[in-house]
């Protein structure tokens, strides 16, 4: 087997492979939760390279068996066979090469988390809280065709419908990791249901995707947190109004980063039952500080990258929905179609591919490979 550059880069992943197999089944390592869970990471991780690796394995073995062949055997039959086992071969190394190369990329540790998803009127008024509540059903949708569940943890009305604002947790797999591009300000333009003059307005709604903090990610001081139960208000269901199973926590906590002092305010209606409301918002709480502490990191790999695909920006205009003309346009990688009622009917999967294969090939770029 010839020797090359993506072989070396390869040398020592099955090992290690093996090493983490074993770890994973140390009660030492199962009691420390932390490192638990990043080994269980790991190996999944490997996993798959080395599935992959070792496919690559055997089609340069095939190639070299193939060439042997054909440079000692002399029966036609016989080097026939061997031409086209190496010709189908030498076929399918570009693409496997191409995996490899992107399973080598180190995967960003908060793409396997469960997303808080938040979505906000921007400019515009009750069109843009009308707009809120399209991007909401947008998102629902598309979430229950990738089989994940939804749970809407607060969110306030808006005047003429909609939202001003909505808090959801999105739990399933790899989440954050699809959703997270989504992250930054939404425009549309259209003619507003509220408008009597049939004048196209310009509206905005801002989207922040967040990684679901676990419990070991932060350290929360619970004896510190104030807690207040109220009633829900909202229509139907005698409990609804009878029994207090709303709750808000009040945490004083220290930026690091900064060094000053905040008060966190948190309220959840999201169940009727108050335990389960205490154990969301505290989830919420987790989320919120866990996302202050690491918007440096975020900051940082960002500017690494040097894309615009996913630099965690929020205040970014990514995306335009332009009604009159049915275009959906993506303006960080210049995707424009033309099938705007099924996008925000939650089929945004095709975006999301091609901004996901946009950042793997700016990736690609900054590796030597």
């Amino acid at each position: 087997m010839e020797n090359n550059e993506l072989l070396n880069r390869l040398d020592g992943i099955e090992s290690r492979y093996e090493e983490v197999s074993t770890l994973i089944t140390d009660p030492s390592v199962i009691a420390d939760m932390k490192r638990y869970v990043r080994l269980t990471k790991e190996y999944k991780d490997l996993e798959k390279l080395v599935a992959t690796t070792r496919k690559y394995r055997l089609l340069l073995a095939s190639i070299d068996e193939a060439k042997e062949t054909l440079e000692n055997e002399t029966d036609p039959d016989l080097r026939e066979m061997a031409k086209e086992q190496a010709d189908e071969a030498q076929a399918q190394l570009p693409a496997i090469e191409e995996e490899i190369k992107l399973l080598l990329i180190p995967s960003d540790p908060e793409d396997a988390k469960n997303a808080i998803l938040e979505i906000r009127a921007g400019t515009g008024g009750d069109e843009a809280a009308i707009f809120a509540g399209d991007l909401t059903k947008m998102y629902q949708k598309y979430c229950e065709s990738k089989g994940w569940n939804v749970a809407v943890s607060s969110f306030s009305e808006g005047a003429a419908g909609g939202f001003k604002e909505i808090v959801m947790t999105v739990t399933g797999e790899n989440v954050y990791g699809t959703l997270k591009y989504e992250s930054g300000v939404h425009r549309v333009q259209r003619v507003p249901a509220t408008e009597t003059q049939g004048r196209v307005h310009t509206s905005a709604a801002t989207v922040a995707v967040l990684p679901e903090a676990e419990a070991f990610d932060v350290e929360i001081n619970e004896g510190e947190i104030k807690w207040d139960t109220f009633r829900s208000g909202g229509a139907g269901g005698q409990n609804v109004n009878k029994v207090e199973s709303g709750v808000r926590l009040r945490y004083m906590w220290k930026n690091p980063n900064t060094g000053v002092s905040e008060e966190i305010l948190i309220e959840c209606t999201e169940t009727r039952d108050q335990p389960k409301n205490k154990e969301r918002a505290l989830s919420r709480l987790r989320t919120f500080i866990y996302d202050k502490e690491h918007q440096k990191y975020i900051d940082d790999i960002a500017s690494r990258r040097k894309t615009l695909v996913s630099t965690g920006d929020r205040s970014a205009k990514i995306r335009t929905y332009n009604y009159p003309q049915g275009r959906i346009t993506d303006h960080r990688i210049n995707y424009t179609i033309y099938n705007l009622q099924a996008f925000v009917d939650g089929d945004i999967q095709d975006c999301i591919d091609h901004l996901i294969v946009a950042e793997n090939a700016e990736k690609l770029k900054s590796t030597e490979l």
